[in-house]
């Protein structure tokens, strides 16, 4: 997870781009900074569908094949 202080500085950069114009390292340090929240949202999101089944009407279990083996690969590691 991202830190608050990363996650301040991200809108920060974004409110001052809104009414200035942001230097060529705080151009560098926005990008990075929001690489790494992307990189973040990926993985929160990935080890969410780790945990995941998905159920038809009936109770029968209908998780995609993708999401499947994610699953098995994770219980391996």
């Amino acid at each position: 997870m991202l830190s608050n202080d990363k996650l301040n500085r991200i809108n920060e950069l974004a409110r001052k781009a809104k009414t200035d114009s942001l230097t060529k390292k705080e151009k560098e340090e926005q990008a990075s900074l929001r690489k790494e929240y992307i990189q973040n949202v990926r993985s929160s999101f990935t080890n969410q569908l780790k945990t995941m089944t998905v159920m038809d009407k009936e109770g029968n279990d209908v998780t995609p094949e993708k999401v499947k083996k994610l699953q098995k690969k994770n219980k391996k590691n």
